[in-house]
């Protein structure tokens, strides 16, 4: 059975940056234990938003490093028509425009998105968003049985 396949977001990226390996030891991130049960990926608007928070020359070191073990969405024209629409909605509900991206890749894709906020995402109906506070083995189990 191959694994399954899951968008990471953002926080959880940066959370994975900034845990301090020194006091909760390796591989512990929430991004560690999503990489060892599904083929994750991410999108070009959060690879953006990542890179935009980055100061030194090590922090960006550190998100590149990160970032390439992810395969990372990005857009065509077919999926720049479809995401024109959702941004045009979402904009009406006052919603982010990196979220409403991010969700719009996600739901073009047809992969659920791993967030911490999921209240970001309300106004997008047909993504499927998996809470960060939900243990990566519960989610396995509830989306792919296994």
């Amino acid at each position: 059975m191959s694994p399954g396949k899951i968008v990471i977001d953002t926080d959880i990226i940066l959370d994975h940056l900034t845990l301090d390996h020194s006091k909760s030891g390796p591989g512990l991130s929430l991004m560690r234990r999503a990489m060892s049960k599904f083929f994750c990926y991410t999108t070009v608007f959060n690879a953006m938003e990542v890179f935009e928070l980055c100061e030194t020359r090590r922090q960006m070191l550190a998100a590149e490093h990160a970032l390439s073990a992810l395969k990372i969405l990005g857009m065509n024209g077919k999926s720049g028509r479809s995401l024109g629409a959702v941004l045009r909605l979402a904009r009406k509900r006052g919603l982010r425009d990196f979220d409403t991206l991010i969700a719009g890749l996600c739901v073009e894709s047809r992969l659920p998105l791993l967030t911490g906020r999921p209240k970001n995402y309300r106004g997008v109906r047909s993504l499927r968003i998996i809470p960060a506070q939900h243990a990566v083995d519960a989610v396995t189990t509830e989306l792919f049985g296994a």
